[in-house]
């Protein structure tokens, strides 16, 4: 019987990651379609709205995937993960709510969105002591990462306390949450999906590019699109 159930787990864990794998191929595709396209346009909604919906496909996905890891191989990577999928989340929500909320700040800045903040500011202490005292592997990567958590709940802190007195604060709001949700798609894209096609390139070294690179680029995005898109 125990042969059994660990045959029908691993099973249900090779058909949730395919099932994940082809949602994130969606978010995939939907990110750079988006992106690519003119801000506003309907190219640029649909194209946005299939992303974020295939994101949350992604968060379900993972959850459970995660929560697998954590219990039956690496209790650090698997709440690594779980710490991902939180900052994740709080991305996915704050892009799409910051378009549905863009006429009223104190709706946007609400409850849910002072939950996340919190779960991102624990979340981010725990995984930077799990990174400095815990991890034997991806130290740098999981302890820079706690970075994202812990400035981000400061950030929503700071932003939750008054009103913008800048009318285009959701834009703001929206490119920062776009690029946070940029970086976990790629991420995953290239630390799973590329070394699979390409499997001469996988290694300690991409492992750390995968990580690192699209967080790195993502400050400079950031800073240019909301410097081109919403000025002070």
């Amino acid at each position: 019987y125990g042969n059994r159930a660990r045959r029908t787990l691993m099973s249900w864990y090779a058909n949730t990651a395919l099932l994940h794998a082809a949602v994130g191929t969606t978010a995939l595709v939907t990110f750079w379609v988006a992106g690519m396209s003119k801000k506003g346009s309907l190219v640029h909604k649909t194209a946005g709205k299939i992303y974020l919906l295939a994101m949350v496909g992604i968060l379900m996905s993972a959850f459970p995937m995660a929560t697998y890891i954590a219990i039956y191989k690496s209790q650090v990577i698997g709440g690594f993960l779980l710490y991902l999928l939180i900052i994740t989340m709080t991305s996915v929500w704050n892009g799409w709510r910051s378009i549905r909320d863009k006429r009223d700040w104190k709706r946007y800045a609400g409850p849910i969105y002072k939950i996340l903040m919190l779960l991102n500011l624990i979340s981010g202490l725990a995984i930077a002591a799990i990174g400095i005292f815990l991890a034997e592997q991806m130290q740098m990567v999981i302890t820079s990462f706690s970075l994202i958590g812990i400035l981000g709940a400061y950030g929503m802190y700071k932003f939750q306390r008054e009103a913008p007195t800048d009318p285009r604060w959701w834009m703001r709001e929206h490119l920062t949450a776009m690029v946070g949700n940029g970086v976990a798609t790629h991420i995953a894209f290239l630390q799973i999906g590329l070394p699979k096609m390409l499997p001469m390139i996988a290694g300690p070294v991409m492992v750390n590019v995968a990580w690192m690179a699209p967080l790195a680029i993502a400050v400079v995005a950031g800073t240019y699109l909301t410097r081109k898109y919403a000025p002070k």
